[in-house]
């Protein structure tokens, strides 16, 4: 069954109370839909780790130097993310004073906090002066902010320049990121300035990043963006005897999240490219080798990641069976948003042949809120639940209330234990922001 190697590798089809049943690390899924209630994430530990031990042996294998791994915590973040990330010894990319307040509170340390983002404020600035060890800085008005508060005493992280490669992988348009009209960068002639003014003022700058997007499977353009990053530091050598110890050419290594993308390319291929090109390309130009880091986040925790909803409605129209499940757009906005293909399977009984295709929808106000369209599945029956697989990577983190929709919980699997590391919203949480008007607002 090809589908179910989509899902975590703990994922089995066992016999539970007489009847086969999806099983991830041991556990019964149809068991924790009951117990915890839908729509439920699930993220089981064993898959996490598998796919981090994946990048290290292909670096240990293709990169000759000091390499490492920063986990994107866009990708999703959470107190128990997080705290695994710093047990992994992982670097952790944070986003904002939000993501490093989750980081702070897990205990995550400093010299492992990696902060990035196009457009910081001044409390995400002060915020990452607290907690991180490394700013990525993305324009040079961020700078001269940064400039700012060394001259009143701050104590600075690390300093890396985000290029703006000018060359995007194969990816939908929404998630490129390294194309020449860019939001996210410098220019080469910004960059240069940026590098002056650095070493004019003594700021600790010491790192390169630039990033062509995410969820991407062909990671040939990503020599000629090595090429134009290792232009740069020869040039910023010859200029001002600078090069940079650290070298981030991001991530976004893609992922099958449908069984008509398997096999996909394993993680080996992308970090073998990398790790060859950028050795090569320093030997060609007499460069020292830099610290490589990689940037995966959708490629470590997607797989692991497993959403399951109750079937409340089947309904039938002129051409189509709907599942009618309770969640959808508002834990899930990557199918609006990128037209992005899902899979599933029903919990009881997954084998079951299909008996013509579905289209699985949510429940909220928008004819868009349509999870999957025309996958083939077999009588699924009101009150059943269905597991989606691949769901661990932008769902939960661009979640949203719309229609009220209240945050899933989340489960963290391992060994058999299922544990709570996220409690599902209330009707209370939604409450807890607002204010009432007061009395002569309402009345005229």
């Amino acid at each position: 069954m090809s589908r179910l190697l989509l899902f975590p590798a703990t994922a089995r089809v066992e016999t539970r109370r007489g009847i086969p049943q999806l099983t991830i690390a041991g556990c019964g899924l149809q068991e924790l839909a009951e117990q915890y209630g839908t729509p439920l994430y699930l993220y089981d530990q064993a898959t996490l780790e598998e796919a981090v031990e994946r990048y290290r042996a292909a670096l240990r294998a293709h990169y000759p130097a000091p390499a490492g791994l920063t986990y994107a915590g866009k990708a999703y973040l959470s107190l128990a993310m997080a705290q695994w990330a710093a047990a992994q010894e992982l670097w952790l990319d944070c986003t904002g004073a939000g993501e490093l307040a989750i980081a702070a509170a897990a205990k995550v340390p400093r010299e492992q906090v990696l902060v990035h983002g196009v457009n910081k404020s001044a409390e995400d600035l002060r915020a990452a002066l607290r907690h991180a060890g490394t700013l990525v800085v993305d324009n040079l008005p961020e700078l001269h902010r940064v400039l700012e508060f060394s001259r009143s005493g701050e104590r600075l992280p690390a300093l890396w320049l985000r290029l703006r490669p000018g060359i995007a992988v194969a990816t939908h348009a929404h998630i490129q990121t390294g194309q020449e009209d860019s939001k996210f960068g410098m220019s080469r002639e910004e960059a240069a300035e940026a590098v002056h003014l650095c070493l004019e003022h003594n700021l600790p700058l010491n790192g390169l990043h630039f990033h062509q997007g995410s969820h991407f499977h062909d990671p040939a353009p990503l020599r000629a963006a090595l090429d134009g990053a290792l232009d740069f530091a020869a040039a910023m050598r010859t200029e001002y005897g600078w090069l940079p110890e650290h070298l981030s050419p991001g991530g976004g290594w893609g992922v099958a999240y449908h069984e008509a993308a398997l096999p996909h390319p394993p993680v080996e291929t992308y970090v073998q490219l990398v790790s060859e090109h950028l050795s090569a390309i320093c030997r060609e130009r007499s460069l020292p080798l830099p610290r490589l880091h990689l940037e995966p986040g959708r490629s470590i925790v997607a797989r692991a990641g497993v959403a399951v909803y109750r079937v409340g409605t089947v309904k039938r129209t002129a051409s189509r069976r709907w599942l009618l499940l309770d969640g959808g757009l508002a834990d899930n906005p990557r199918p609006a948003l990128y037209g992005a293909r899902y899979s599933a399977l029903p919990v009881i009984r997954p084998e079951r042949p299909p008996a013509g295709p579905a289209w699985l929808g949510g429940p909220y106000c928008e004819s868009g809120d349509v999870l999957i369209e025309g996958i083939p599945l077999p009588d699924v029956q009101e009150g059943e639940f269905i597991a989606v697989p691949v769901s661990g990577a932008y769902q939960l983190s661009m979640g949203s209330n719309y229609n009220g929709a209240r945050k899933p919980a989340v489960l963290w699997l391992r060994d058999g234990e299922a544990h709570l590391v996220q409690r599902r919203e209330t009707p209370d949480d939604l409450l807890r922001r607002d204010l009432p008007l007061e009395h002569k607002f309402l009345h005229r």
